[in-house]
């Protein structure tokens, strides 16, 4: 890791309790990042926070190691059940799941109990866990409505407030339900909020307005938007020669953990089975993928078990894997500030890393958005059309029946989803951008 990226304050210089520091030199860190420095002695003193800062620059441990420190403070032995005393609401199940990992790390030593709420897997064992009463409850907003609902916590004896990623909220239709668990928080000033984004839009400043005790706003280099040691370039295929030049790409790259972005679910499979057919291990993951099975391919991308992982842009934002070497924007995304979200997946933490795009007929049309948007030209890579690597086709997928022909409502009992004819529409969709 490098240092490069850290600020000349000492965590054991800030008023922090021996159990946080334990958890803190646990962690390895000696040294605050920009955010961190910022935010800390703010939040510390009990102010309201709303920050703004580059993915991977330390934004989750800001806000846990304020949180704990508040929650130290006000510890009490009432012998009562344990009720939620730090809310923090995440727009993805691995950015909870992060942030959770990240709390067991740095609360190691308070005897603070933690537990997750998301949806798509462990309902039962979630529930009985915040049954039992927890201190943290980290989660997605829709599996913490339904417990809050069932009465399995109650949410008056909160103490600390934090949304991450508020931007991706929005941009995943959270507002209201974020709206619906801020109400039922005790006033604002009777807690300490932290809001932490990788943007700071003018809707996320309204949220933070109407539901924080005026918020200081910190913002760490907003107008770098892409991390310094990320080193960018595009190459320029035609369609057909997309596919070998990012095999011959990957070969190139010999060891070292890649991700791979796409702009569709069926693009993101059909990359994965011709990586597999060539030789190289990929998994795509994307929304609709188990969460067991998605856990398990973070895992094993984690642990350099899997050499390649392939997401769509559900799967870049909140995915926190150290050490990722390369980037490569197989499709160039449709949305200018995709593109700065798929590229932090890299240069985590101060690291280097390289984010390659190809600009392919198809996608080219959304380049000049990107440029004006990080404020520079992405240097262009040239290569030999006669150096590409020959392919092995893959063999075609086996898909399910979509239910539509010989069996009317698929054989299952009502006639199956309404107007379900995704099988048949899905083809007329494939490698047709987004508009």
């Amino acid at each position: 890791m490098s240092e490069n990226h850290l600020s000349e304050l000492r965590f054991d210089s800030l008023p922090l309790d021996e159990s946080i520091r334990a958890g803190i030199r646990d962690a390895g860190f000696e040294f605050c990042t920009p955010i961190q420095a910022s935010t800390l002695p703010i939040a510390l003193e009990g102010h309201d926070v709303a920050g703004q800062a580059q993915t991977g620059t330390g934004k989750t441990a800001a806000f846990l190691i304020a949180a704990y420190q508040r929650l130290i403070n006000t510890r009490s032995d009432s012998g009562e059940k344990r009720q939620p005393r730090l809310f923090a609401l995440a727009p993805t199940r691995e950015l909870a799941v992060q942030i959770a990992n990240d709390a067991e790390v740095l609360g190691k030593h308070t005897g603070f109990k933690i537990g997750l709420a998301f949806g798509g897997t462990d309902y039962d064992k979630q529930r009985n866990i915040l049954q039992d009463g927890v201190d943290l409850l980290i989660g997605t907003p829709g599996r913490i409505i339904d417990y809050f609902k069932q009465g399995v916590f109650k949410l008056d004896q909160v103490e600390v407030a934090i949304l991450d990623e508020a931007d991706r909220m929005f941009d995943l239709g959270f507002i209201k339900d974020i709206r619906y668990l801020l109400r039922r928080l005790p006033d604002p000033g009777k807690r300490l909020n932290m809001l932490f984004s990788a943007t700071l839009s003018q809707r996320v400043m309204e949220l933070a307005y109407e539901h924080m005790n005026e918020p200081e706003l910190i913002r760490i280099e907003p107008d770098k938007v892409t991390a310094d040691r990320v080193r960018q370039a595009i190459f320029f295929p035609s369609n057909e020669d997309k596919m070998p030049l990012l095999v011959g790409l990957i070969r190139e790259m010999g060891q070292g953990r890649i991700m791979i972005f796409v702009n569709m679910k069926r693009e993101a499979e059909r990359v994965q089975d011709y990586l597999e057919a060539n030789g190289i291990h990929a998994k795509a993951i994307s929304g609709d993928v188990p969460q067991k099975k998605r856990l398990r391919m973070l895992m094993d991308f984690q642990s350099g078990e899997l050499a390649v992982l392939i997401g769509t842009d559900v799967a870049s934002r909140g995915l926190h894997v150290p050490d990722v070497q390369y980037v490569i924007n197989y499709d160039l995304p449709n949305e200018a500030e995709d593109y700065v979200h798929r590229i932090g997946r890299t240069a985590r933490a101060g690291a280097a890393g390289d984010a390659i795009s190809l600009g392919c007929e198809s996608y080219a049309i959304g380049l000049p958005a990107i440029e004006e948007y990080i404020g520079h030209k992405i240097p262009v890579a040239n290569y030999n059309p006669d150096d590409l690597p020959e392919l092995v086709k893959p063999k075609p997928r086996k898909r399910k029946p979509s239910g539509k022909r010989g069996r009317p409502g698929g054989g299952r009992p009502g006639g199956g989803r309404p107007g379900g004819g995704r099988g048949r529409s899905g083809g007329a969709q494939r490698g047709r951008p987004r508009k």
